[in-house]
């Protein structure tokens, strides 16, 4: 068992950690994930109300009894979650872990802390997480350019991203953009993160809810298969490559506005090429870690897999390397 930071701060068992991923994180794979020994993860923003994330809570208490947190991600929007309710009903369903995303979590930070609410803040670079640190977040996660959905506007991959955050920070971190296996998880250690944040993989798994149709297009796509989209208006995500985020990046490239695109890159389109398999339907967010990616396993395989290969990377190949 490999005991590191992370693990000591959040209680778990193992050094992995299923992200916040939209549509996808819920109750099935989130479950699957805490009982395998990792930090897994419900989308507060999936469930569609308050209520509803409530429910989807104790529907999970039903699937695993070991720590589980929630996502939620902080986005501009002209009509805004209710935040200060999807807040109120994490803490009064007694979760313990939320990872926050996207913007300033300062507002979230300030509630979540008092009602002993342990903090994860997502984020893009060194000065961002610089400013999480010092609103008092439990731990960050760091996002490199490999991977899926927003990866900054910076263009920096996690093999500089990772040891520059190490040096700059003193709380716990994680690396996520790029893992899917115990090599990936050694490198993490080796350049100074904590653990590992895992979306795409977790995404590949028997227990994630979305459609066989697109588990099985990660497995046959390779690291080249994905495209960025929106970077002409600064919000960059990378999706895979297919009819719908070509033809984005194209309208974009000749000139086209946010509302000459809208349509293509709404998130119900991207729901529901998880839900009918129909992957030419909208954009959907995937990572370059695809081209890594050779199986469909249970969580709890995958798990298994990642911190034995890790256990014997470091014991074997990487011990025998050393020179008296």
């Amino acid at each position: 068992m490999l005991k590191t930071r992370f693990t000591e701060t959040f209680g778990v068992d193992h050094p992995i950690v299923q992200g916040g991923m939209q549509w996808v994180g819920r109750a099935e794979l989130v479950s699957a994930v805490a009982n395998a020994g990792g930090l897994g993860l419900l989308t507060g923003l999936t469930q569609p109300t308050p209520e509803a994330l409530v429910t989807e809570i104790e529907r999970c208490r039903t699937m695993t009894d070991k720590p589980f947190g929630v996502n939620l991600t902080i986005l501009p929007s002209v009509n805004p979650p209710p935040y200060a309710e999807y807040r109120e009903a994490i803490i009064e369903s007694g979760i313990k872990i939320v990872e926050t995303a996207g913007s300033n979590p300062a507002e979230h930070v300030a509630v979540f802390k008092p009602a002993g609410v342990k903090v994860l803040h997502k984020c893009t670079s060194v000065r961002f997480a610089l400013k999480a640190e010092k609103l008092g977040v439990d731990g960050v996660s760091i996002d490199g350019l490999e991977c899926a959905g927003h990866p900054g506007e910076d263009d920096i991959p996690g093999l500089v991203l990772i040891p520059a955050a190490a040096r700059a920070l003193t709380i716990p971190f994680i690396a996520s953009g790029g893992f899917a296996d115990g090599q990936g998880l050694v490198a993490a250690l080796a350049l100074g993160a904590d653990g590992i944040n895992m979306g795409t993989r977790f995404m590949c798994t028997a227990e994630a809810p979305v459609h066989q149709n697109v588990k099985q297009a990660i497995v046959d796509n390779s690291e080249l298969d994905t495209v960025h989209i929106l970077r002409q208006l600064n919000n960059t995500s990378r999706v895979v490559s297919n009819s719908v985020s070509r033809e984005v990046v194209e309208r974009l490239e000749n000139g086209a506005q946010f509302e000459d695109i809208r349509d293509l890159v709404i998130g119900t389109r991207g729901r529901q090429v998880y839900e009918t398999g129909d992957l030419e339907i909208g954009t959907w967010a995937v990572g370059l870690v695809q081209g890594l990616i050779t199986d469909i396993p249970t969580v709890a395989e995958l798990i298994e897999r990642i911190v034995s290969d890790a256990e014997t990377l470091i014991r074997g190949r990487l011990s025998d390397a050393v020179v008296a």
